[in-house]
């Protein structure tokens, strides 16, 4: 599940850099359906929800 959410979450960044002039739209179709990037993206997404978790879990957020 985490793959298939970076990989939207990649084409909608991609999208927004190329519609505010920041990337071309080669590169900006590059990061949208490279799958390395996607499998970063993922990582960094579960990363993200296992600090989270942490944080929870230390300062008694959990339920």
């Amino acid at each position: 599940m985490t793959a298939v959410l970076a990989r939207i979450l990649a084409r909608y960044v991609a999208g927004a850099l190329v519609a505010y002039g920041v990337i071309d739209a080669g590169l900006g179709r590059e990061m949208a359906l490279d799958p390395d990037l996607a499998l970063m993206i993922g990582a960094v997404i579960g990363a993200l929800a296992e600090a989270g978790y942490a944080l929870a879990l230390r300062f008694g957020w959990q339920r």
